[in-house]
Order: structure tokens, then C-alpha cells, then sequence
């Protein structure tokens, strides 16, 4: 046991601290179209240079500076957008600065996997938590190649961290690259730019609480009408007073509508940001807003009547119902997806299997369910797999994360707990103590079904492994119980019987139990209590 990693303890997974829904922005004109693509474009400009000097700035940017910024941006469109703009620049500005930490913890993860691995002998078998040396002497050169490579890297993204240096590409780098490989797009050079403009276009506003519909620059009322602050280089554009260019269309939030009528009508703070979709040729509208996060539930009061024990996997649920003592009850559960097609296509099977996932448990009175707490960020490099493309792409494909935010966000909703476990050993024990004794003729447990439980039973604080065999004198009535699971003040626990008056005789069927305790007894016995003694029948719970 002294190899065994330490397990962290499992948590209760706060709630979502935010609300963002989504719908379309239909019925427009063509003045009306016209009108969001120069709105669009020119805050754009200015949001691309205002992350150019945010990016100059470096380490040195302070509060001064962000308003500096701010008083330049403001002639060119106004101050509440202007306030949007420097906000937006940044959040970008931070999150690059998180990736290149993280590309930096990577590069490091590479050059030391492959230091390791030439300094063995070229053939050496590895171990089974370090790989060997590299098969070949041809392999050997190559990576000692590419250890170089990423040296270079390394020092570059240090050189540029310390400086303060990040590197941020407005519309995305994936989409700056496919620039280069049109016909392996399938897009025309026409087709991209337009992609690469709409991309790179800016329309969100911050909400302001007190203010009318909870947004004064882009405003919707509860009928559904939009109006939008025009920037001050196009005001000539406007249609209504102040400023204002009034769309024709109107819009309705279908999920949680409600919920955004009652914050507009109390002049509650709600942001909006409205995009377009070039391939479909629609414009959205997107508006979201801060929640209070609610209050996680104690531990105990989550785990009174049971968990739910779910293995996530690449194209599956796998889950299992455990009672308050660790128990498995009921048959394994599986709840498939396919993560194949369009993005939207992947989000739709994971919120279908995740609803099917929340309506079991509710169906069953559990009010927690147990998931792993998984971060693939090391396994994904090839340089610790190797020649493993299919493992690698396996766990790459695996959405963890997406998954582990659908659900606290969907079970928050239905009032079911999320528990958070450490994924150590989980398949391997659950495996090797739960996959054989659970699978029957009418039955087949497989690794992930055991996985399930193991989860679920970490959740609740019981050991992994099943109940050990029973002492062989007297079972357990000498040597105590054999492995505490069920508490002692549990009803049909498995221990020493309590001592009750009367003649004690395993000669009594189960079915004359009945009759034993309410006929009247032919005989009294001098000195002997009238009072039969029953025995309960045993729960067995291995």
C-alpha cells in the first residue's frame, strides 16, 4: 500500500453562479441587417485596439491605464460600450495569460518524458508507472530531435511570461490558420473572409442593475423589442429618440423566460450579446446574468437516502444505485451518447444523457449522485503514450469537462447533489471486487458498471473492497463482526443477536414466523415466561 497514491476527500460541487439562454433574432429588414453589420464592424476596430494597447501594456497595466483606455475609446462610441469594450479586452487579456501557463506546464511535461526516456538503454522495457527507452536507435534521434525543438519552445514561452508577453489572435487562431487550407475547408476565399469578419465583430453590453430593462445600451423590453444604442460615429442611423435604432423583429426566450421577464421588470442587471451565424445565415441574441450561488447541502444530509454512482466514458453513463450502506440496488443503469458530427450535435446527446441520468434519480428518491473528478490534461501529450493514437484520441475525446458543467448546472435545477470524488483506482478496484460476484446468467456487469459502484461507494465514505468472509467459529457471533458497513442501530444488520428471554431454535421455518408470534401455547412451563422469542430473518447483504 505504500505505492498508493493519497486519495483526496470527496465534496459537494457548488452550483453555477451564472445563467446565459439564447435565441434567435428573426424576422429582420434589410436596413435592419445593414445596421448590425456597421455597428458590428466599427466596435469591432476598436475592441482589436484596444486589446492591442492592453497588450502592450503588459505587467505594468494598472487601474490608471484601464482608464486611460477607456476615456480614448468613448469619443468613438460611447461610455457605457466603451466600458464593455475594456472589460471584454481584459478577460481576454487573462484567459491567454491562464493558456500560456498551461501550455508552459505541458511543454515542461514533454521535455521531461523524453529526457527520461533518452537516458535509458535504446530497447529497455519500462516499468508499470515509467515508460522504457525508445524502441530504435532511428527513434532515439528523433526525439532527441524534438527534445530540442521543445527546449526552444519552453524558453520562448518563459522568456514571454516573464515579460508579461501574450499572444491573442481576434477571431480565433484556428480559423486564422484554415485561411491557408481553403480547399481542405471546403471554403472560398470569399467565404472566409466573411467568416473572419463576422468572428471579429463586437456587440455585448454589460447589464446595469436600476437601469430601464436591467440595460441601457442594448435594451429588450418585456414584448420582446430590441433597441441598441447607436455609437456616437453613427448616430445618423438611428430610428427612435436618444439615439436609438429600434429592429423590427421581436424575440422570446423559451428556456427560463420567465425568470428573465421578472429580472428586466425589476431593472435587474442583464448582459446581452447579439452574433451571427454565417453558415446559417441568422443572427442571435444571447442574454445572461449572475445568480446566487446556492448553498451547498451537508454531506450527510445528501447521502441519507442513497447515491448514484456514474462512470463517465466516450460513449457512455454508466451508473449505479447504492443504498445507505454502500449496497448496490437494482440493475446498472447505462445512458449512451454519440459524440460524432457537429458541435451542437455532441452538446444536444450530452444534455439528453444527463436529463435521462437527473429523471432516474429523482424516479428513485436519491437526492446525490457521485462522479469522478477527472482532468486529462497530462494523458493527452504524446509524449507520455507515445505510439498510442487510438488511447490518445480516446481520452481526448472523452468531454469531462463539458460534461462535469452540464451537470452541475442541470442537476442544480432539480435540487439533486453533485459529489465530486477522487478518480484514483476506481475502475480497477471497482473491477477486481464487484465486477465477478454482481455477474449472473441474467446479468452481465462489465468494468464500467463496477466503476460506478466503486464511485459511489468513495462518495459515501466505504472502503472500495467488498465485505471480507466471515470468521469460521460461529460466523460472527465469537470473533465480532467481521467489516462494519451498516451502522449498529441499523434494522437486520448482520452482528450478534440481542439476548431475548425464551427458547431460541433455528428449527423455525421463515413462514410459521406469523403463527409462532400470535398463537396462544398449549403448555405453561413452571418458572418460564409465556413470551415467545422470533427470530428475524437475516438480511444479507454480500
Amino acid at each position: 500500500m505504500g505505492g498508493l497514491r493519497t486519495l483526496a476527500a470527496p465534496f459537494v460541487v457548488s452550483g453555477p453562479s451564472g445563467v446565459a439562454v439564447r435565441t434567435r433574432l428573426g424576422q429582420l429588414t434589410g436596413a435592419d441587417e445593414k445596421v448590425l453589420r456597421r455597428v458590428g464592424a466599427h466596435l469591432g476596430a476598436l475592441a482589436g485596439r484596444d486589446l492591442k494597447a492592453r497588450c502592450h501594456d503588459g505587467l505594468e497595466h494598472d487601474a490608471g491605464a484601464w482608464a486611460v483606455r477607456k476615456r480614448e475609446l468613448t469619443p468613438h462610441s460611447s461610455a457605457r460600450w466603451a466600458g464593455s469594450i475594456t472589460k471584454a479586452t481584459h478577460d481576454q487579456w487573462a484567459l491567454a495569460r491562464r493558456g500560456q501557463f498551461a501550455h508552459i506546464r505541458s511543454l515542461e511535461a514533454g521535455v521531461r518524458m523524453i529526457a527520461h526516456r533518452l537516458s535509458l538503454p535504446v530497447g529497455s522495457k519500462g516499468a508499470k508507472k515509467a515508460p522504457g527507452g525508445y524502441r530504435s536507435r532511428r527513434e532515439w534521434h528523433a526525439k532527441a530531435r524534438r527534445l530540442h525543438v521543445l527546449e526552444g519552445r519552453l524558453t520562448r514561452e518563459r522568456a514571454d511570461r516573464e515579460a508579461g508577453v501574450v499572444h491573442v489572435v481576434r477571431g480565433g487562431k484556428r480559423l486564422a490558420r484554415t485561411r491557408h487550407q481553403l480547399p481542405a475547408a471546403r471554403l472560398t476565399e470569399s467565404q472566409w473572409r466573411e467568416h473572419w469578419e463576422a468572428r471579429r465583430w463586437f456587440m455585448q453590453a454589460d447589464g446595469e442593475s436600476g437601469k430601464q430593462f436591467g440595460n441601457d445600451t442594448l435594451r429588450i423590453s418585456p414584448d420582446g423589442e430590441v433597441s441598441i444604442r447607436l455609437p456616437n460615429p453613427l448616430k445618423e442611423l438611428a430610428n427612435a429618440p436618444h439615439g436609438r435604432y429600434v429592429l423590427t423583429g421581436r424575440i422570446t426566450f423559451a428556456h427560463r423566460g420567465q425568470e428573465w421577464a421578472d429580472r428586466i421588470e425589476a431593472n435587474r442587471a442583464v448582459a446581452y450579446r447579439i452574433d451571427y451565424d454565417v453558415a446559417r445565415g441568422r443572427w442571435y441574441v444571447t442574454a445572461s446574468w449572475q445568480t446566487p450561488v446556492s448553498r451547498t447541502i451537508p454531506m450527510a444530509a445528501a447521502l441519507a437516502h442513497g447515491v448514484i454512482g456514474v462512470d463517465m466514458n466516450a460513449d457512455h453513463l454508466a451508473a449505479w444505485r447504492l443504498d445507505a450502506h454502500g449496497n448496490p440496488t437494482g440493475s446498472p443503469r447505462r445512458f449512451f451518447y454519440d459524440l460524432t458530427g457537429t458541435a451542437t450535435h455532441r452538446d444536444a446527446q450530452v444534455r439528453h444523457a444527463l436529463t435521462r441520468l437527473l429523471r432516474w434519480a429523482k424516479a428513485c428518491g436519491v437526492k446525490a449522485i457521485a462522479v469522478e473528478d477527472l482532468d486529462f490534461t497530462a494523458e493527452k501529450t504524446r509524449e507520455k503514450h507515445g505510439r498510442k493514437k487510438q488511447f490518445r484520441h480516446l481520452v481526448s475525446g472523452m468531454p469531462t469537462g463539458r460534461l462535469r458543467a452540464r451537470l452541475t448546472s442541470m442537476a442544480d435545477a432539480t435540487g439533486i447533489a453533485v459529489i465530486a470524488v477522487d478518480p484514483a483506482y476506481t475502475s480497477k478496484w471497482g473491477a477486481q471486487h464487484w465486477q465477478k460476484p454482481l455477474t449472473s446468467t441474467t446479468r452481465t456487469t462489465t468494468r464500467h458498471d463496477a466503476a460506478s459502484i466503486a464511485i459511489g461507494r468513495r462518495a459515501q465514505g466505504h472502503p472500495l473492497r467488498r465485505r471480507t468472509a466471515p470468521p469460521r467459529a460461529h460466523q460472527s457471533d465469537v470473533h465480532g463482526h467481521r467489516t462494519a458497513q451498516a451502522g449498529p442501530e441499523a434494522p437486520g444488520r448482520e452482528g450478534p443477536r440481542p439476548r431475548l428471554p425464551g427458547p431460541r431454535t433455528r428449527s423455525v421455518p421463515p413462514d410459521a414466523e406469523r403463527t409462532r408470534a400470535t398463537r396462544t401455547p398449549n403448555t405453561v412451563r413452571d418458572g418460564r415466561s409465556e413470551q415467545q422469542w422470533v427470530q428475524d430473518s437475516l438480511l444479507l447483504t454480500d
